[in-house]
């Protein structure tokens, strides 16, 4: 019997997997997109439940602490996003891909090498290099069309960060260097996946744009420094004969919500069009999140109208309270529908169309609709977030100072 038990016990022991081990500090991602590396840079910190990870866009940083661990796989995943990393640890380098969960058979191949902090090459901020600072003014190019943009590069060195504003919304934190006279920047937040290159001659800069897994796309430019958008208020517009909205969906956890309930009466409403699933909306729930809670006893509420990836109210209503719980966020997010321009056009029938997420509607206290603002210039725009941030309260104060709906 002593002999079966020893034999039985050595079994045992040599079929125990230890959890991996993942050195913290810095490292450089890579993900492997149309025969392009995409790089980032990410932190390792150690926990008391375990690792969180923390990615770098420059002055972003996106903490992700929720981390699984089965057998030698490590799967870590995005707060908001539905989409994770998952790897195999191998010492100093981590081998596996990124996915987006909502997409069929999204995944590109992903690894990072521990202790490199720099993107494409290592940052030097006194490099003579060409100097790409400045304010542009952008075309982008698609098979089909055209979009206008407004793309904002500061430099110091061979050390670059930037954005590019286009009528639907930001790219958000983009960061990269200059090498061999070409600008390249990048950005990886779990569902952005953009590499860009650029080339300049005098004041004239073109590029290339990789999008994920298969979308690529050529741009150009001029540099401008009073370069400006379409007026964001004149996209989206209320069709001839309405003045109002009308609409009730429920919210996450299935209670049916109406702009016409006795809550919103009365009160200056913001109504968000958004989805979890895109940065931009992220980034203007956290502005409005907070000064929801600053200035909602003013007489002003907000309702979020969440348009998601699947038409399954269970899976959406998961998706808007993460984020709700990730962003503390206050105000109702109803399911309205799913993430199709059309169909959510359809939901709103007195809109001419929904051209954006997000999109924002200011209702006044008399329920008629006031103002429309199409996209969002987010923290990663720096001034143009500031003009945001002064027009979107000279509104609501505006529609605070104007009388309610008489009976």
């Amino acid at each position: 019997m002593k002999k079966y038990f020893l034999i039985l016990t050595c079994v045992v022991l040599s079929c125990r997997q230890d959890k991996p081990e993942i050195q913290t500090g810095i490292w450089q991602g890579i993900l492997s997109v149309q025969g392009r590396e995409l790089p980032f840079v990410f932190d390792v910190e150690k926990q008391s439940s375990g690792y969180a990870f923390i990615i770098h866009n420059a002055a972003e940083r996106i903490r992700m602490d929720s981390v699984r661990i089965s057998g030698d796989s490590v799967e870590v995943f995005f707060p908001v996003f539905d989409a994770s990393l998952k790897f195999k640890t191998e010492g100093r380098q981590l081998s596996g891909y990124f996915s987006i969960h909502y997409a069929s058979n999204y995944r590109v191949p992903f690894r990072a090498v521990y202790g490199q902090e720099h993107r494409f090459i290592p940052s030097d901020t006194t490099a003579g290099v060409i100097d790409f600072t400045g304010t542009y003014a952008i075309t982008f190019v698609n098979p089909t069309n055209t979009v206008p943009a407004v793309g904002v590069i500061n430099q110091k060195g061979n050390y670059a960060t930037g954005t590019f504003l286009t009528p639907y919304g930001d790219y958000r934190y983009l960061e990269g260097n200059v090498v061999n006279d070409t600008l390249w920047l990048s950005a990886f937040d779990g569902n952005h996946l953009y590499l860009f290159s650029a080339s300049l001659k005098g004041d004239s800069i073109t590029g290339t744009h990789w999008l994920g897994r298969s979308r690529k796309r050529p741009w150009k430019g001029v540099r401008n420094g009073q370069a400006q958008l379409p007026p964001a208020e004149s996209l989206t517009y209320l069709k001839e004969g309405y003045e109002r909205l009308e609409f009730t969906f429920p919210d996450a956890n299935g209670k049916p919500v109406s702009l016409q309930d006795e809550r919103f009466k009365n009160k200056v409403v913001i109504v968000q069009i958004l989805g979890t699933w895109c940065p931009n909306c992220m980034d203007e729930t956290a502005f409005l999140a907070e000064w929801y809670r600053n200035n909602h006893k003013r007489g002003v509420e907000i309702i979020g109208l969440a348009y998601e990836q699947k038409d399954d109210f269970a899976y959406a209503a998961r998706r808007v309270k993460i984020l709700q719980r990730r962003l503390n966020v206050n105000y109702p997010i109803l399911i309205a529908g799913v993430n199709d321009n059309a169909k959510a056009a359809e939901t709103l029938p007195a809109l001419n169309a929904v051209i954006a997420f997000p999109t924002t509607i200011f209702i006044g206290k008399n329920g008629k609709v006031k103002h429309i603002h199409t996209g969002f210039s987010g923290p990663g725009t720096g001034r143009y977030f500031e003009e945001f941030t002064e027009r979107f309260n000279d509104l609501v104060n505006t529609l605070l100072a104007e009388p309610a709906e008489t009976p």
